[in-house]
């Protein structure tokens, strides 16, 4: 067996488990997601709208992911001053140009 060597940017996966989703998302997001969540459960009382405990979820689960990752501050921060050259765009992969 070898090491493998380690990818900076890799991103923990809390997968769908609330309280791992909670733990990994940062402590300025710690509090809407809970919210949401508690939101998305008193919803699920009435049984049309049980799938949106399975939507938040999910849908903080990606946030986790993503706000965890090593370079999601700095490009908020380029997003937010413009900065638009640091981007990749549509344009720039091959076979995508015109798709977006």
């Amino acid at each position: 067996m070898s090491a493998q060597p380690v990818d900076p940017a890799h991103r923990h996966d809390p997968g769908d488990d609330p309280a791992a989703i909670y733990n990994a998302l940062p402590h300025s997001f710690r509090k809407q997601f809970r919210d949401e969540y508690d939101a998305a459960l008193d919803a699920a009382h009435d049984f049309e709208r049980y799938r949106q405990i399975r939507e938040v979820v999910r849908q903080w689960r990606l946030r986790a992911i993503a706000y965890s990752g090593p370079y999601f501050e700095e490009g908020v921060r380029a997003a937010l001053e413009g900065r638009d050259d640091e981007f990749v765009g549509a344009d720039q992969i091959d076979g995508w140009a015109g798709r977006l």
